[in-house]
C-alpha cells in the first residue's frame, strides 16, 4: 500500500471516529431546559418574596417563605406547594397557609404557577413538561439558597395533587416525599406505573369527593382512573412496607399507616369523614392538615 493510499485510510478513519463522536455525545450531552430570565418581582424587605421567571418559552411565577424570613439558613428542607386548577400561587397560599407553620419548623417553602392555570399531570398534551419545570424550579432553589437535597417534598391540591403523584413515579431522585390533598393517579401514568418504588406517598381522599375514584363508594367502578384504594396499596407494596396500622382522627376519619421496620419511607392514606374534595380543616374534619403534614414529613426524614 503507498503512502497516499495510508493516508487516505487515516483520514478515513479519523472522519469516521468524528462522526461517531459528535452524534453519540450530542445524543448523551442533551440538556434539559432551565429557568430562565429569573426576575424579583417584591422588594427585597417584603415576605414573602416573589419571582417572574420562564421555562421552555412558559412564564411562571413562584413566591418564596423563609423561616424567619430570611434566606440566609443553609441546609433547610424545602416544600414545593402545586395549586389546583384555576388557581394560582396567590390563592394557593392564601388558602392554606402552609408555610406559617412549616417555617417555623425551618422548611423552606415555594407555590409555583402551572402552566395555563394547572398541571399536566398525565391529563394533559405531552409537550407541556411540567415535571421538567418543576425539577427546574427544584434544582434552581436548592442551588441558589443550598437547600437540602435529600428532604425535598411536594404538596398539591386538586389538580396539584394528581401532579404530586406523577412527580412520585417520574421524578423520585429530587423528591423524597409527596403529599396528595384530594387528588388521583391519572390512567395514563398508572399505566406506566414503575415495579419499585422508594418515595414516602401521604393521600388525602374525602368519603364524599366526587372527583377521585374510590371502591368505598363504587365510583370506580366507572372511572378510568384507577380507585385511591389500589393506588395506596400499590404505593405501599412497591415501597416494600409490610406493616399496616389504623387510627381514628379528628371527628371520625382514619388514617392508614403503611411502614417496614428499618425502613425510611412510609405511606400513609387519610380517608376524611364526610370530606368532599377540599382541604380538611379544624373547623369542619377536626384535622388541622398543615401539622399533620408536617408531621409526615419530619416522620420520614
Amino acid at each position: 500500500m503507498n503512502n497516499n493510499a495510508k493516508k487516505s485510510l487515516v483520514a478515513l478513519f479519523a472522519f469516521s471516529c468524528l462522526v461517531f463522536t459528535v452524534i453519540f455525545s450530542g445524543c448523551s450531552s442533551e440538556k434539559k431546559p432551565l429557568l430562565e430570565n429569573i426576575a424579583q418581582i417584591s422588594n427585597d424587605n417584603d415576605s414573602p418574596l416573589k419571582y417572574n421567571c420562564t421555562f421552555n418559552g412558559t412564564k411562571h411565577i413562584f413566591i418564596i417563605d423563609f423561616p424567619d424570613g430570611k434566606a440566609s439558613d443553609e441546609g433547610c428542607p424545602l416544600v414545593v406547594m402545586l395549586h389546583g386548577y384555576g388557581r394560582s400561587p396567590e390563592s394557593f397560599r392564601e388558602d392554606s397557609h402552609f408555610e406559617k407553620p412549616a417555617n417555623e419548623k425551618g422548611y423552606v417553602v415555594v407555590y409555583a404557577s402551572g402552566t395555563g392555570g394547572g398541571w399536566n399531570s398525565g391529563l394533559g398534551l405531552d409537550n407541556i413538561k411540567d415535571v421538567d419545570y418543576i425539577i427546574a424550579l427544584t434544582e434552581y432553589l436548592q442551588k441558589e439558597y443550598k437547600l437540602d437535597k435529600k428532604h425535598t417534598y411536594a404538596v398539591g391540591f386538586s389538580n396539584g395533587a394528581f401532579m404530586t403523584h406523577r412527580l412520585a413515579m417520574e421524578a423520585p431522585k429530587t423528591f423524597s416525599a409527596c403529599v396528595s390533598v384530594a387528588g388521583k393517579l391519572p390512567e395514563k401514568i398508572w399505566e406506566k406505573r414503575n415495579k419499585k418504588n422508594k418515595v414516602s406517598v401521604f393521600q388525602i381522599s374525602g368519603e364524599k369527593d366526587s372527583v377521585v375514584p374510590k371502591l368505598l363508594d363504587g365510583s370506580a367502578k366507572t372511572a378510568k382512573d384507577p380507585a385511591i384504594e389500589d393506588v395506596m396499596e400499590y404505593w405501599a407494596v412497591t415501597n416494600g412496607l409490610d406493616s399496616k396500622t389504623e387510627e381514628m382522627v379528628g371527628k371520625g376519619s382514619v388514617l392508614t399507616k403503611y411502614t417496614k421496620a428499618g425502613k425510611q419511607n412510609q405511606v400513609w392514606h387519610l380517608l376524611v369523614k364526610d370530606g368532599r374534595h377540599d382541604w380538611p380543616s379544624v373547623e369542619h374534619n377536626g384535622i388541622n392538615m398543615n401539622e399533620m403534614i408536617i408531621d409526615f414529613f419530619e416522620s420520614v426524614k
